[in-house]
């Protein structure tokens, strides 16, 4: 006996920042017959983890039930996606229900691909290694650099686009921040361990950062990577790829960052760019429309516009998918455009912010008047503390940010 399936005019896939956002536009349009396929309870404000991991945040702060955040006038369907057949227009659930759709949206998030690191995973339960990219270690992250009195603490940062791509560096900020205030920073040797050539793809930022480095003390390898962890004994595997040469890092705390990529049943469908192992959706990087199939579109972590993978691109991502998949409904022009706008909120210190923003001629591209975000600044602190998430929950998940 088959399944049989359900039909919606328009299917988000994932119920996250990005689909939400999309949904509740789509909603406000009076898009007809929206439905969003998501499994989740619980919805996360996952930019608030590294203030969790610094002490600065508690975690509850950061969780809602998804029930209220769903847009009214959405049909929610409780299960997750596990395929795409594109060319039949047909997406199959873990139930193993069948939906078929008239329009998709696909932003199904980013996977943590914890395996990819030879004993990362296992090092995650022993007592001196973290990571703020879980709801449930980022308090771990600030237990263990509350203990911290000497030593070597250790963060790293993978290659490839990874969701926040400012995270691995602000943790070690925080961290390095707080150990100053008790006194101990002197007595432990806190190193940064980044593949990329400088600090930030964007000069006036890379070179404030280097003013916080040099202020902490920091010892920064770059070019380099985390290619192994020996959990039990503590030791660290970076090469440093300038020239291919490995050395063990002694560390007594070290908060690792995974490498991601698309989610693997998304990796294995049509939609997918063939041209990168990381599977993502392959889109048009200005329209988010797909480059194949004109009735699908995908925002968010797992699309493959060369952005960086901020919520802040997804605020700038929804209204042009909103846009232009109204037009493509009507067989109009399409006619919304994504500049490629990212802006990641580095904090350098307990009190203090870089507001980074940029599009895709890494260009600073600053939206505040009046106001120098190429520096730090205390003012931008409290942005990022109390205004950013406000915006969050108040606006953006009610598609009018």
């Amino acid at each position: 006996m088959s399944t049989p399936t359900m039909h919606h005019r328009i299917l988000i896939i994932g119920g996250g920042s990005a689909g939400i956002d999309v949904a509740a536009r789509l909603r406000h349009a009076q898009a007809p017959d929206v439905a969003l396929l998501d499994p989740a309870d619980t919805h996360y404000y996952q930019p608030l983890w590294t203030l969790v991991g610094g002490g600065c945040a508690p975690a509850k702060e950061s969780a809602r039930p998804q029930a209220s955040v769903m847009p009214k006038g959405v049909a929610w369907i409780k299960d997750s996606a596990t395929a795409i057949d594109a060319d039949n227009q047909v997406v199959t659930t873990g139930t193993g229900a069948r939906i078929s759709y008239d329009h998709l949206v696909v932003c199904p998030g980013i996977q943590l691909d914890w395996g990819k690191i030879p004993g990362m995973a296992d090092a995650m339960d022993t007592p001196a290694v973290s990571s703020n990219y879980t709801y449930a270690t980022a308090p771990k992250t600030w237990e263990l650099i509350r203990n911290l009195r000497s030593g070597t603490a250790v963060f790293t940062m993978p290659a490839g686009p990874i969701k926040c791509a400012g995270a691995p560096q602000k943790i070690a900020y925080l961290a390095a921040d707080y150990w100053r205030q008790q006194g101990v920073l002197n007595d432990i040797r806190v190193v940064l361990v980044l593949p990329t050539p400088g600090m930030f793809g964007v000069k006036v930022f890379a070179d404030e950062l280097e003013r916080v480095v040099a202020r902490y003390g920091i010892e920064v390898h770059k070019n380099s990577e985390l290619v192994e962890v020996d959990g039990a004994g503590r030791q660290a595997i970076v090469v440093d790829h300038a020239d291919d040469s490995k050395q063990a890092i002694s560390y007594d705390l070290m908060h690792v960052v995974p490498p991601q990529s698309a989610p693997d049943w998304l990796k294995a469908t049509s939609l997918a760019d063939p041209d990168n192992p990381a599977g993502y959706v392959q889109i048009d990087k200005h329209t988010l429309q797909h480059t194949r199939y004109p009735n699908v579109y995908a925002l968010g972590d797992a699309g493959n516009s060369p952005n960086s993978k901020t919520g802040a691109a997804i605020r700038k991502q929804a209204p042009v998918v909103a846009r232009n998949l109204a037009a493509t409904i009507k067989g109009r022009p399409l006619p919304a455009s994504y500049d490629g706008y990212a802006s990641c909120p580095l904090t350098t210190a307990r009190n203090k912010m870089l507001l980074a923003e940029f599009d895709y001629t890494m260009q600073p591209a600053p939206s505040i008047p009046f106001i120098d975000t190429t520096h730090e600044r205390t003012d931008m602190w409290y942005l990022k503390r109390y205004g950013l998430p406000a915006l969050y929950w108040n606006l953006m998940l009610r598609g009018r940010a």
